[in-house]
């Protein structure tokens, strides 16, 4: 009898867990950190390798140095943003101590925004950005590698007591985003309140073509959403972990957003940029808050994914479509239309048709997932199903690996 009122208990358990859930949210355009990546075989038998080879060796000052490189790839092995905190530490120094922290010491171009117009408060454009925006890509690198390492991680296995390896992995990235994106959507917001383009305006878009120059914080957002972007198109190539099945949609979705941003910023449609990067953060600031809340079991958790799918389909679909047919109708009329390359002018039959097919491939695929996301709201309101639409199935292995797991097999490869 206490076993079949044990079973009968069961199911009411279940029952309260699965209501303040609304199951996997595994859509959208997050990628996997770095430290976050599933350890292949290959890797862990390297890991080995090296602690047996630096526990060997004759104490020559030779060996010595290979121990400590040994030592630093291993600590480096386990602690990803160590390398790119090094480089960071030497650039800074390199250029703080240089005592020129102006546009004529070569360090300026990857540290500090290049191309100051006079005294204004205004930037040009050049092949120096591109040295900035791959410094970047290092800074953000180290940023989510750091935090989701050193704060996020104890944070959540000590003060959240999550216990499954595969749910701290997964709050570790979406708080990171939370992080990333509660800063550059605000940003991007403040820089579109002080400009022609509040509230997505698109007739400014053209008017004022060419957008030759920017102001310091235009750019300077500019330029670091694009590092962020490449950083993550960087982590992505790299992907080691097994491939969820919307991994081509999500590939293609990094390429066309860095078409788009090289395209807006190179040939001058920045101010339409701008609009399509404050689409993307907003919306993907809801998106990680009801991931982070859904892996909580947080009881508002139905509420916060409702409202992050009210901010999707406006921002990525009405707002995004308002662009596109803006393009169709307000492209030719507004400013100049012609193709002039000694004024730099693109707004021309040329680049009208290249803009509207890529911000409409970029429509297609958050279509793609605007269906998923339907589909999990369906489910989780109407028919209580909680299924996500394009995760693999060995994922749902990992839920059940507690974070000991790990910790003792790092010990085991340290004895």
């Amino acid at each position: 009898m206490s076993e079949n009122k044990k079973g009968s208990l069961s199911a009411p358990v279940m029952r309260n867990r699965a209501t303040s859930s609304v199951g996997k949210i595994d859509v959208g355009d997050t990628v996997p950190g770095l430290g976050t990546m599933d350890e292949s075989k290959a890797s862990k038998i390297a890991a080995e390798e090296r602690m047996q080879r630096i526990c060997q060796g004759d104490g020559d000052d030779m060996d010595l140095m290979k121990k400590i490189w040994l030592s630093y790839r291993e600590m480096n092995y386990r602690h990803t943003w160590l390398t790119p905190l090094v480089l960071l530490i030497i650039f800074y120094s390199a250029y703080i101590t240089s005592g020129n922290r102006t546009e004529s010491n070569p360090l300026h171009q990857f540290v500090a925004v290049s191309y100051q117009v006079g005294d204004t408060d205004y930037y040009g454009k050049g092949i120096k950005d591109l040295s900035f925006i791959f410094f970047y890509m290092i800074f953000f690198t180290f940023l989510r590698e750091f935090l989701m390492d050193v704060v996020i991680r104890p944070i959540t296995i000590k003060k959240l007591k999550i216990t499954s390896k595969h749910r701290i992995n997964r709050m570790m990235e979406q708080v990171y985003s939370i992080i990333y994106c509660g800063v550059s959507g605000p940003f991007g917001l403040y820089i579109m309140y002080h400009s022609d383009l509040w509230l997505f305006e698109t007739k400014t878009m053209y008017r004022t073509y060419p957008d030759l120059n920017n102001t310091y914080l235009y750019k300077l957002f500019y330029l670091g959403q694009a590092a962020f972007w490449a950083q993550q198109a960087c982590v992505l190539v790299l992907q080691l972990e097994k491939p969820r099945k919307d991994r081509r949609e999500l590939v293609f979705h990094h390429i066309v957003t860095l078409l788009l941003i090289w395209s807006s910023y190179v040939f001058h449609f920045t101010k339409m940029g701008l609009a399509i990067y404050i689409t993307m953060d907003v919306s993907d600031f809801f998106l990680a808050l009801s991931k982070a809340l859904n892996y909580l079991e947080y009881e508002y958790t139905p509420v916060v994914f409702i409202i992050f799918v009210i901010s999707w389909v406006y921002l990525r679909h009405i707002v995004n479509i308002k662009i596109l047919w803006s393009v169709l109708t307000q492209f030719r009329t507004e400013g100049n239309y012609v193709l002039n390359y000694a004024t730099q002018q693109y707004k021309c039959w040329i680049s009208l048709p290249i803009v509207f097919i890529l911000i409409f491939a970029l429509q297609l695929v958050n279509l793609y997932w605007l269906v998923l996301i339907l589909r999990i709201l369906y489910r989780a309101v109407w028919k209580g199903v909680q299924k996500d639409e394009r995760s693999d199935s060995s994922e749902s292995d990992d839920d059940d690996e507690p974070a000991e797991t790990s910790s003792n097999n790092d010990n085991k490869k340290n004895n």
